[in-house]
């Protein structure tokens, strides 16, 4: 069975991103996504109305929001899945604090509060489970980045049962050889970069709206059990008439269970 993977933060909706403000660019962003034939999306930054017009324009697609209770202010790293594809066996939000059961809670000096979301599902024509985490990191400080994935390593060990293959996405807001990154592979060691799986030049994938940038970091991640055949990973630059998608270059991945 082959799956194909998306991991994209969407820039939240700020009318002074002027031209590539959100209702100029959600249909060029929805288009981008839909192209690739995505099987999981996994998206970062969206608040409840844009990513429940993202859902209505992504027709063959759900949100994954039935567990749940939505804090309109915060920003939500969310999972979209194909429909009929998968039976989702269990999800949930925890988020990135000392208190991960409590919502809205953070720590470790972040700006506000961070979270991860996670669903186990079941693919309706494999005998494999997955088990898929999202999640977005700290924009500010590498320290409060690090804490937050502690608790990350942590509730997905706490969590995940070993039952399903493990794939871990998001925007983690640090480059590939940060301290982040190494929490996580200590944690959890037989986890492959996507990107790196094919020697591809290490890229900047936050472009703030400006197109391909010199100085920079991949900060967007698809991690994945080494078990998995990872077939393919790629950086989605798309523009059109100058207008961008989104403020960070998507990455997909093509894997086969």
């Amino acid at each position: 069975m082959i799956l194909n993977l998306i991991t994209c933060n969407i820039r939240f909706s700020n009318p002074a991103d002027g031209v590539h403000a959100w209702e100029h660019r959600r249909d060029f962003l929805v288009s981008t996504l839909l192209k690739h034939d995505p099987d999981i999306i996994c998206t970062q930054e969206g608040r409840y109305d844009q990513l429940k017009e993202l859902e209505s324009n992504l027709e063959n697609y759900i949100l994954l929001d039935d567990h749940r209770s939505w804090i309109k202010e915060r920003m939500y790293p969310s999972i979209f899945l194909k429909k009929n594809v998968f039976e989702v066996l269990k999800s949930e939000d925890l988020w990135l604090s000392e208190t991960p059961d409590v919502a809205g809670s953070f720590s470790f000096e972040s700006a506000f509060p961070r979270l991860m979301t996670w669903t186990k599902l079941q693919p309706i024509n494999s005998t494999k489970n997955l088990f898929v985490v999202d999640t977005h990191l700290d924009h500010v400080k590498s320290e409060t980045r690090l804490g937050q994935v502690k608790v990350l390593s942590q509730e997905i060990k706490r969590t995940w049962k070993h039952d399903s293959e493990l794939i871990i996405m998001g925007d983690f807001n640090d480059s590939p050889e940060s301290a982040v990154r190494k929490q996580l592979v200590d944690s959890f060691p037989d986890l492959v970069d996507t990107w790196k799986k094919f020697n591809h030049i290490e890229e900047t994938s936050h472009h703030a709206f400006k197109g391909e940038m010199q100085n920079g970091a991949r900060i967007d991640w698809i991690m994945i059990q080494d078990k998995v055949q990872i077939i393919s990973s790629v950086m989605d630059k798309s523009v059109n008439n100058g207008i961008y998608p989104t403020d960070h270059f998507p990455i997909i991945c093509k894997i086969r269970l």
